[in-house]
């Protein structure tokens, strides 16, 4: 886009895109004209939003050379927005900020870029006009989540170019001031992005270790769980293990000196002799201040090759060293431990540019950190795309309405694919799928109360990329990027020169812009697909084979995993002709399976891995059967589902990576659930948990990641119920809790965790924790036996009536009969049993009359006393049981 400015019959253009200034007064109107190159005039739509809140409409031409005007004669001094759509959609870098101000006011005024947004790692730019202000001292600040180097140059016409450097992305509050005052519009706020950018890091360990008294075995190791407590009163888990004397050993990072408790328990009962105290002396507490870092590496670096600093913690005490770097590429980081124990860390860059290098010792910066390096050298010519759609809330669903999730899902058959829901409540009930067209299919249902439920899609018994998902009916009750969901093909490998296609589901986030990204070997065309129920369809198509980075933000945040790495494999040619026969349904573990390709004319070499659950790479057997006809068989070593990688010539055919399940895989992500303290929020330096609920999930893998401000201490142990999390945050901030079974994020994940109080940590790049635990099969206590389990009921049964002659007298042979009313006692199960001098009766029947009334008769053979028993749910009603003559 381009922004001129007409005064009288000359034109002076102001820049390309950015935040610009004009100025007007009121004898003298400069106009704004922008010039836009489109295909044609017919489906653009312009507007302006003043500072008073109205809009105006700008005036349209078409210049009739493939270019379109948009000129608007300002009537408001202050910042104004240009919305300028194409088709219904935002043209990218709408809306456009610009600032008017009077033009002869005489005020020191500035414009530019820097002042409403910023990358950071670049050096963001705007500039200040002096002109007829006449004499006062200048002075600048730049306020944010980092420090922010300042530069400025007299451009010697009265203006003055400032230049600042953001290494953290966040709002920035820049001020300008003139002869000790703000100047208008000051302090403005910038708001930082981290976009194009890489991060990269690694932690080193550096804990004390201590021998606690007691004797303890390796399988009792699982279910103990320790925590220590400073003199402070600050709580952390602490890590156990068993020593080689079959003592009780821990490791933990002292952070103050003194005497510090130690509490090991056992299912929450403190085991033996604990709570142990030790102490720590001065010298083994963890200090930034004394780590020593050199080399011309944090100052400078090249890219293509190794750059090395040293950094020596023998001083320093206990405590683990760790290192981002952050810039225009993920750089590759090595740490060598030398043998007089100074380490060499190294990191090799691909992209010249900024990078921020974060280092902390004990959670603590170390001198210098963050450093600001500039890289130079030669790049890797990687191309860069980017699109911007604005999503808008879906439409609000209620108990007893049609609700609907759609996916994309080319070239399978619907009598493959299977859904489940289940309710808040726990009742699992199946789902109907429809295709609504070729490859895209809907999950249909009607829920009966509201809250989150989780939706279930599988195929062939394996959970789509995206499941289970995350629906709520009703009003939603967060939003943000880390509800975003994406999953597709198009997200684990694509083609060259086609189209590759996945979801993504905004549905749960509400409104907001989501940005797609995709960087690599050769720019992308992206494509946007709108399904108007909160998910939509994206495909890109590059030209080059090779590695390839998908970004997906959300309000400018990162969605769950992304950024995504996808290898994009050359053109199929010939691979589209081979077909896959006679593919087994599931395997067993050490039993050979096999399966059967079809080359159908095509000429090349066949090849195949197979991938198991805990990523071990396996060759496939490969064997011709008959002139065309190829086997590939393979041996699975563990139970899960397994990728098969079948190749043709290097590139994947059609339904490659073949997905097959392997013995009594049970582990289900949508049975798993999170709760407890742990998931609200929290405060610093006070030790927190959570349960994960894996009863009825069947054993997998449980990976816990915490995203935040600082890394936090964190264990899990087995409990009766699932597994116990616990961690102590250092910093106050916002952290992003996942929580994945056998790889797929359980409902819920992430969690947005909100910690507040005393920052105990400095704050610089996001920080990483997790923990990885092999689980084993739970069954509740409710449910021993196999079967569906009961929704959670809210009743009371005092509130129940009941009346009719049956309740107090009855006659042989003939229907004796009573109600009863529960239309104010909530939901829940009427139990009616009816016993005699004989037995039960022989014959009782309820009818259900509406809004919880029932009516019920029975029938008796005997006479004699017999008791009548009405329960709503677990309880009896007033009055039963009741005692009935006949």
């Amino acid at each position: 886009m381009i922004f001129d400015m007409d005064s009288g019959g000359s034109t002076k253009r102001l820049g390309e895109g950015g935040d610009q200034r004009w100025y007007i007064d009121s004898t003298y109107a400069s106009s704004l004209k922008v010039s836009l190159r489109l295909p044609t005039r017919q489906f653009l739509e312009a507007e302006v939003k003043m500072p008073s809140g109205h809009i105006d409409q700008p005036v349209i031409e078409d210049n009739r050379d493939g270019t379109v005007s948009i000129k608007y004669d300002p009537r408001e001094e202050g910042v104004h927005e240009l919305y300028v759509k194409y088709n219904g959609e935002h043209v990218q870098g709408s809306p456009y900020k610009f600032h008017v101000d009077s033009i002869f006011s005489g005020y020191v005024t500035a414009y530019g870029p820097g002042l409403t947004s910023g990358v950071s790692g670049e050096p963001s730019q705007f500039t200040i006009s002096t002109k007829g202000a006449g004499a006062g001292g200048l002075s600048m600040a730049v306020e944010g989540p980092s420090k922010a180097e300042i530069t400025c140059h007299d451009n010697k016409d009265g203006t003055v170019a400032v230049s600042y450097l953001p290494t953290a992305p966040g709002e920035y509050k820049i001020s300008v001031r003139f002869g000790d005052k703000h100047i208008k519009g000051s302090p403005f706020i910038a708001k930082v992005t981290g976009e194009g950018r890489k991060r990269n890091q690694i932690s080193v360990g550096s804990c004390s270790e201590v021998t606690l008294p007691g004797k303890v075995n390796d399988n009792d190791i699982r279910s103990l769980n320790a925590s220590i407590q400073a003199p402070s009163g600050l709580e952390e888990p602490c890590f156990l293990k068993r020593l080689p004397s079959g003592n009780i050993g821990i490791s933990f990072t002292p952070r103050e000196a003194g005497q510090h408790i130690v509490s090991v328990k056992k299912m929450g009962v403190h085991i033996q002799n604990s709570p142990f105290n030790i102490t720590v002396q001065e010298q083994e507490v963890g200090d930034a201040k004394k780590v020593k870092v050199a080399g011309t590496a944090l100052k400078e670096g090249k890219t293509q090759g190794e750059n090395t600093f040293t950094v020596d913690t023998r001083n320093a005490g206990y405590g683990g060293l760790s290192l981002s770097i952050e810039g225009p590429s993920k750089a590759e980081i090595q740490c060598a431990d030398s043998t007089d124990g100074v380490l060499a860390i190294s990191y090799k860059p691909t992209e010249p540019g900024y990078y921020i290098v974060n280092l902390k010792f004990a959670d603590h910066h170390v001198e210098g950190s963050p450093f600001t390096v500039k890289v130079s050298g030669e790049g890797s010519n990687r191309q860069r795309e980017k699109i911007q759609r604005q999503r808008d809330p879906a439409p609000l669903t209620e108990v007893g309405t049609n609700c609907k999730l759609t996916f994309k899902m080319p070239g399978i058959t619907s009598f493959d694919l299977a859904a489940t829901v289940t309710s808040p409540g726990g009742v699992s009930e199946d789902a109907e799928i429809q295709e609504v067209e070729d490859g895209l299919y809907s999950v249909h249902f009607v829920p009966k109360e509201l809250g989150v439920h989780t939706v279930s899609v599988k195929y062939r018994e394996i959970h789509i990329p995206g499941s289970p998902f995350q629906f709520t009916v009703g009003p939603l009750r967060d939003s943000g990027s880390h509800l975003v969901k994406a999953g597709g093909a198009g997200l684990e490998r694509g083609e060259a020169g086609r189209f590759n296609e996945f979801n993504v589901w905004t549905r749960e986030a509400g409104a907001g812009q989501l940005a797609i990204s995709l960087e690599g070997p050769s720019k992308a065309e992206i494509d946007f697909k709108d399904r108007r129920d909160g998910s939509c369809d994206v495909s890109y198509k590059v030209d080059e084979p090779g590695e390839y980075r998908i970004g997906l933000k959300f309000n400018e945040q990162h969605i769950p995993d992304s950024p995504f790495k996808v290898y994009i494999s050359p053109a199929v040619g010939d691979a589209h002709l081979l077909e896959v026969a006679q593919f087994p349904d599931s395997a067993q573990v050490d039993k050979p399976t096999q399966f059967y390709i079809r080359l159908n004319g095509a000429k090349g070499s066949l090849d195949g891995r197979v991938i198991s659950p805990s990523g071990k790479t396996d060759d496939c057997f490969i064997q011709n059967i008959d002139g065309d006809q190829y086997s590939i068989r393979f041996m699975p070593r563990e139970n899960g589902v397994h990728n098969i990688n079948v190749k043709f010539n290097g590139v994947h055919i059609p339904a490659s990576p073949l997905r097959i399940k392997v013995g009594k895989d049970d582990a289900d992500p949508a049975a798993v659930h999170a709760h407890g303290p742990g998931l609200g929020s929290v405060k610093t330096g006070a030790k927190t948990d959570l349960i994960i609920d894996t009863c009825n999930a069947g054993a997998g893998i449980l990976a816990v990641t915490m995203d935040g401000p600082s890394r936090v201490a964190m264990d899990c142990t087995e409990v009766e119920e699932g597994y116990k999390v616990r961690y102590t945050p250092l910093a106050p901030g916002f952290y992003y809790m996942s929580v994945k079974y056998n790889g797929h994020h359980i409902v819920g994940s992430p969690f947005k965790i909100e910690a507040s109080g005393e920052n105990l940590a400095e704050i610089g790049a996001q920080e990483t924790s997790s923990v990885t635990v092999e689980t084993v099969q739970k069954v509740s206590k409710g449910a021993q036996k196999q079967g569906p389990v009961l929704p959670h009921f809210k009743s009371d049964a005092t509130k129940v009536t009941s009346k009719g002659m049956g309740l107090k007298k009855a006659y042989l042979n003939k229907h004796n009969q009573f109600t009863v009313h529960a239309g104010d006692a909530g939901n829940n199960i009427l139990y009616v049993g009816i016993y005699g001098p004989k037995g039960p009766c022989d014959e009782v029947q309820l009818k259900h009359k509406g809004k919880n009334n029932y009516e019920c008769w029975y029938v008796v053979r005997d006479r004699g006393e017999y008791i009548v028993i009405v329960k709503w749910g677990d309880d009896h009603i007033p009055g039963s049981p009741y005692k009935v003559e006949v």
